[in-house]
């Protein structure tokens, strides 16, 4: 048993493909609504100004696809993993580059060369955060998971409660 399948990281992993699933089911009838989710290992959020009826819709359509095996719609191109991902490469190319126990003034001429090399390093990188979106922070793999409820919380504030 890996560590990604411990249960509590199993079930936030796959409430976070759902989640994804959900968000790109939803977006073609919301295109100008920004959204956005957040998932736990009892479901997830959406936050975004939509009507509970649609997402519920969105929601259920999401997992029956999954479970036919459509695990593209776990990955998604605005999940903050793609950030983290190209940021953290890049970061620590930066940091990499400044590092050392020469004084600060002396360090400031590293940045023009540091810099260009961050910025293609977070280039290069891109691609590296759908491939951690699949392997690691989410599970397309659902299971007999099943939706429990939609609630909305707030104007633009929804939870989807699975098991």
């Amino acid at each position: 048993m890996s560590l990604l399948d411990l249960p509590f990281l199993l079930e936030t992993r796959r409430n976070h493909a759902l989640e994804h699933a959900t968000l790109k089911i939803l977006s073609p009838k919301y295109p100008a609504v920004p959204m956005g989710g957040h998932s736990n290992p009892t479901g997830y959020f959406i936050i975004g100004d939509v009507h509970p009826d649609d997402l519920r819709a969105a929601a259920e359509e999401a997992l029956e696809r999954l479970r036919a095996g459509e695990s593209s719609l776990a990955i998604h191109p605005g999940c903050g993993t793609n950030y983290a991902t190209s940021g953290l490469l890049a970061g620590s190319v930066a940091w990499f580059g400044l590092k050392g126990k020469s004084a600060w003034y002396k360090k400031v001429w590293r940045i023009p060369f540091i810099l260009p090399l961050a910025v293609l390093v977070w280039e290069l990188s891109k691609p590296l955060g759908p491939l951690m979106q699949a392997k690691v922070t989410t599970e397309a793999k659902v299971g007999a998971m099943e939706i429990v409820s939609v609630e909305k919380i707030r104007p633009s504030l929804h939870r989807v409660i699975t098991r």
